[in-house]
This record gives C-alpha cells, structure tokens and sequence, in this order.
C-alpha cells in the first residue's frame, strides 16, 4: 500500500473548465477588486488588490457606518454591485447599502444559517441573480433583488442534503462550509453527522445551481472498486463515518478543479475498527469540478488519531523558481506543518519525508508506524510541550500541579497516539491552524498564517467510563494502566475491538481559563513559498489581564478566531478577541503599524471592496469574548463564544477619513 501514500494523478494533463464561475459578479472588474465570493475568490485568497488604505493611509481609518446584528456572527459577507449581503441573526439574512449600511431588505431562513458565508449566482445575461447557502441542513436559493425564494429551485428553494447520501441521517446535515460555484455547479461538502463510531460519511456533492439537481457525488470514504477502499475494511463504507470537509474548500476556476481539504474519520481518538490508512481522511483531493472524478491526492495524516482534520481551506497562489512560474497549492495543518503541491499533479513542490512516529500501546489499535512531514517550509507552530514550557502567569500551585501531571502523562513528540494514561498533544485539535487563519498573495507566491498554541491531552477510557471531552483528567498509575489494557484485550477476545470512548481534555482547565502553555499563545507567520523561507514571525495581540499579572503586550492573543486579510496597500489586518481589537500589519516585516478598538470579539473573515472610488473594510464583531477566553476573577462567560447567543454584536464598516 506503499503507493497510496504518494500522489496519485489520473491523467497526465488536467480538463480546463467548460465554464468560468462568474467570481467578480460583474463584467470588466479588476481581479482582486471585488467580494462577490467567499474569501474573496474561489482561491480563498482573502487578499485584495484594492490598495487605498495603505502603510501611508491606513491611520485615517474611520468608522463609516454600522450595521447591528443579534447572537454570535462571524459569517463573511459578499458585496455585489453596491449591495452588501451578511447575516443579521442566527436565522436571518440582510441586504444593505454598500457605502452606507442602510437596510434594503431582510429574510428569515429556514433554519439556522452556516455560519461562515454564501454564495452569490447570475446567470449571463444578469436577469437571474442568486444567493446560495446552507440553512437547516437544506442547500437554499433565494433572490438577490429581494430575499424571495427560488420556487424552482429543489423544493420551493431547498434541497435535503440528504437527498444523495447512501446512509440514513436522523437529522438534516447542517453545515458551516458555505460550498462554491463553479460555472453553473454548486458544490458542497457534507458535514459528518454523530460525532462518535456512528457518524456518517461526509460525501462531496454537487447540484445544478439553477435546478437544485444532484449532479455528481464524491464519496469521502470509498465504496467496493473504488480507489482507496482497500484502506479501510471491506465494510467501512457502510459502518464507519467522518473524512468530512467541515471548514472551506477552493476551486480553481481555469483549470475545473476542486481542492478538497477532508478531515478525520470517525471515532477520531480510537481507530480499532478501521484498519488501514483510511483514505481520504485527511487528504488533500484535487477533484474535476465538473464530475466529482479524483484528479489526485496526497493523504498528509495516516490513520487519525488525533483528531488533526485539514481544517481550512487550501490556498492557491503562483509561485517562481528557477525561472519559471508554478501554480501550486497550499494547505496549512493543525499540526503546525505547510503542505505545498503542483496544482496540476500533486508533485510535492519541496520533499516529503515518511518518518517513523510512536507506536500505540492500546490493544486494537493499528497506528500508522509513520507519518508525512514536509522538509519544507519550516513549521508555523510549536510542536513540543514540557514543564519548561508551562504558562508562568498560572497561579504557583497550579503549576506545581501541572508539572506533576506531565510525569505521568505520554509525551513521545508529535504524533504521540492517545493512550490510557493520557497523551500530550501539541499543538493539539484546535490550533496551530483553523479555519480561515491563513491569506495569500496569489501572484507573488506570499502566505500568511496564524497559528494558536493550546496542548490537548488525548486519553481513553473503557466503554461506559467516560464520554467526548471535558474537564481535567484524572492522573492514572501504570497499575491503573494495566488493568485497563488487559480488560480491553478481554473485550476484543469477547467480540472484536471495543468502543473507546475519550474524554479529550484542552489544556485550559484552570482558575484562569488559560493555556496550559506559555506565550506566544497566537503568532502569525510570513511564508516566502518562492523560496519556501519564513520572511518574519509576529505574536498577534495581547489579553486585557490584570496589571499585576505582568502579562506583557506581546504574548499573542488567547486565542484568535480571526481571518487574516491581505492587501496591495501592503497591509495584513487581522482581528484578535482576547483584547477586541483590530490590527493592521506591515506586510515586509510584521511591524503593527495601526489598531483599534473592537467593541466585542471579532471571529470572522473581513471584506474589502470600494464604492465610487472609496475603499471599505466591513468586519463582523460579533463574538462576545471570543471562544476560549480567559479569565481573571469572576464567572466564566455565558454562552457560544463567550456571550449570549442573544447578545448584541455589529458589522463594522471602516473607510477613509474624507473620502
């Protein structure tokens, strides 16, 4: 199965796409000038060739109007001709005036909205103009003009997500991933439904944007005769689940290709009864957009045990070496590593290297005796946990305790398999990367990444003892240990390997809330992928702590949500919650060059666009304290990310002063 692990093309050239998706939303625009689409282009860029606000303007930045919305929003609006579309509520969709902020129109939805955007259709002669989007579970096409239903669109402007699936799912498959149009085609990622053994498949589908008809589907786990089905036991396409796209993914609109970053099978911590490497989980799949046929791939965590799904988007941009220019790929990992590939064949742009990692010691297991790792770029995150790296700024006791803790849990490096005692994880399965913490600029070959520092402790129990995650673990003895290890030999001697449960612990299970390692809690790395060099790495913001904690001003934010937006004006902004503020950086050396303050956590992707020759920059701040904030003297805060699912929040528009 050696080759399944290397790349593996189809083809020796790949289809050009029939048809373009219509990215700008309007005829003539510059590239780069509009935000007619997720991200800012199918390439999930997040840049803008807009270059007005500027390292020489950008201190004029003023608020040029706000708009209120209710609960926790992080969704990236669009912006087409003028109109600004963005989420008002959980279940509510609006339409405004670009340049003012001015309500147009308002629709409820079916259902709560994914979280993260929409997508916006119109037909080539501009007299059909569609908005696209998950709600409930149900794909949905509304009006652009008006916010009314497209009555034929599926049924009466919906379709079941369900409607192609090969498994039975109790509830609608409601999803964050906003999909993508390429040409006349939605496509949508499948969310995996049961978070435990039971989940179901998250398949790739596609619909007629017009129709609402099912086009193709991709399956995430294979079915018999299909590649990759000999990495999982014969009947996995019928018992086992996950391998889902849950963040975003990118097409390439020129060539027709669809870069699908999937996640972890199912159970994500316990994998007796998935033997193999467990194609495509955790793969990198380059698929024809127009017929869900697998270009190539590239499996970048062999049988995951730890839960490190591809978590965002892949990034393309272009890049020169030795004189010629290349169209790659580049997906950034909770591990902390830097994927980049040849966009046409998979062909790693620098080595990959199979490494042997450690060996799990649960009975059942069948852990991959090794994992893939890049030669190049460096890593963007830590990837190793001590008591030398133990937070200072937790009380002395709590650290004493802590370090204690360390000695008996399993600490063998990266890609240390969860254990019965309890192994260390670091970064762990919630950061170094997330979703939409990485920005490119597509022509000069420039990445972007934030990465966030929280270890996890990943430890199994035996069926009935513990459920999915939760407070800090118990210190287990090796007798301990070995009493667990015999009875599950005994249970798989009774029938086969047994349902392990983990009770997965994020290592902030303290007085503070705070990361059980010190700063930099958040950092954001500067890639040269012409070269493959790291150009400069930066902390991103700060806490507002105590004054006499000593927690200086540059530890890095605990812990950003954000998505960064790169500019021509050669500017990153970002936004960080655990001190609400929104910073731009100097993109030739991470200087901060200019912030503000946010009134709440912002945790979602900005959008730029210019109205008569003004340049805006809407950000949603609507957050509360932001998800995984600490805290300093009194209650932990209530609800979603740190405030009320019914507390006020607001998209910011920011401009120019006179202009």
């Amino acid at each position: 199965m050696g080759f399944l692990r290397r790349v593996v093309v189809l083809a020796s050239t790949v289809l050009a796409a029939a048809l373009v998706a219509q990215t700008d939303g309007m005829r003539g625009a510059r590239p780069y000038t509009t935000w007619t689409v997720y991200g800012g282009g199918a390439d999930s860029s997040q840049y803008s060739a807009l270059d007005q606000i500027n390292r020489s303007t950008v201190s004029q930045l003023e608020v040029a109007w706000t708009f209120p919305v209710t609960g926790t929003v992080i969704f990236n609006p669009l912006v087409v001709e003028g109109v600004l579309f963005l989420q008002a509520s959980t279940n509510t969709l609006a339409a405004v005036d670009a340049a003012t902020g001015k309500e147009i129109w308002r629709r409820q939805t079916q259902g709560r909205l994914g979280a993260r955007g929409m997508n916006y259709w119109q037909s080539p002669d501009r007299s059909d103009r569609r908005l696209l989007f998950i709600a409930g579970g149900y794909l949905t096409a509304i009006d652009a003009r008006s916010g009314d239903p497209i009555h034929g669109f599926g049924d009466n402007g919906r379709v079941d997500l369900r409607i192609a699936l090969d498994r039975q799912a109790a509830d609608p498959l409601h999803t964050g991933n906003p999909g993508r149009i390429n040409g006349d085609t939605m496509i949508v990622s499948l969310p995996a439904q049961g978070a435990s053994y039971d989940a179901t498949p998250a398949d790739v589908q596609a619909y007629d944007v017009r129709t609402g008809r099912i086009r193709w589907v991709f399956h995430s786990i294979p079915h018999p005769g299909e590649f990759g089905s000999d990495t999982w036991p014969p009947e996995a396409y019928k018992k086992s689940g996950g391998v889902h796209n849950w963040s975003e993914f990118s097409v390439d609109e020129r060539r027709g290709i669809a870069f699908i970053s999937f996640g972890s099978p199912r159970f994500d911590f316990y994998g007796g009864d998935r033997p193999g490497d467990n194609l495509f989980g955790n793969s990198l799949v380059a698929l024809d957009a127009r017929t869900g046929t697998r270009v190539w791939h590239y499996q970048l965590v062999h049988h995951d045990l730890w839960d490190y799904d591809l978590p965002q988007a892949p990034k393309l941009l272009t890049i020169r070496q030795d004189g010629r220019t290349i169209d790659v790929v580049a997906q950034a990992t909770k591990m902390g590593f830097l994927f980049v590939f040849d966009r046409e064949t998979g062909r790693p742009i620098w080595p990959i290297e199979e490494r042997r990692v450690p060996e799990s010691d649960v009975p059942g297991e069948h852990a991959s005796p090794t994992q893939p790792f890049p030669t190049k770029p460096a890593p963007f995150a830590r990837q190793t946990f001590t008591a030398k790296d133990i937070n200072p700024y937790l009380p002395a006791a709590e650290r004493e305790a802590l370090a204690e803790r360390l000695t008996f849990l399993r600490n063998d490096g990266l890609f240390t398999p969860p254990s019965f005692e309890g192994s260390l994880s670091f970064p762990g399965h919630n950061g170094g990367a997330n979703f939409a913490t990485s920005a490119v600029d597509p022509a000069r070959g420039e990445m972007y990444v934030v990465a966030k520092a929280l270890p996890t402790v990943d430890r199994l129990t035996l069926p009935g003892q513990g459920g999915r995650g939760g407070a800090a673990g118990p210190i287990v003895t090796p007798e301990q240990k070995a009493e667990m290890i015999a009875r599950t030999k005994e249970l798989i001697a009774q029938g086969g390997p047994p349902r392990l449960p983990s009770p997965y612990e994020f290592m902030n299970q303290n007085s503070l809330n705070m990361s059980a390692a010190g700063p930099p809690w958040s950092q954001m790395t500067a890639y040269d992928l012409n070269t493959g060099a790291i150009r400069w790495q930066v902390p991103t913001g700060t806490v507002l702590a105590p004054r006499e904690l000593a927690i200086p001003s540059n530890t890095g934010s605990h812990f950003p949500r954000g998505a960064p937006l790169v500019t021509a004006g050669g500017l990153v902004f970002f936004a960080t919650g655990s001190d609400r503020r929104f910073r731009a950086y100097d993109r030739d050396n991470g200087r901060e060059v200019w912030s503000m303050e946010l009134p709440a956590a912002s945790e979602g992707m900005p959008a730029t666009y210019a109205i008569d020759g003004r340049q805006f920059i809407v950000v949603p701040v609507a957050a509360g304290s932001g998800l995984f904030a600490a805290r300093f003297g009194g209650p932990p805060p209530a609800g979603g990310r740190g405030g009320s699912s019914l507390s006020p929040g607001e998209y910011v528009a920011l401009a120019l002063k006179g202009r």
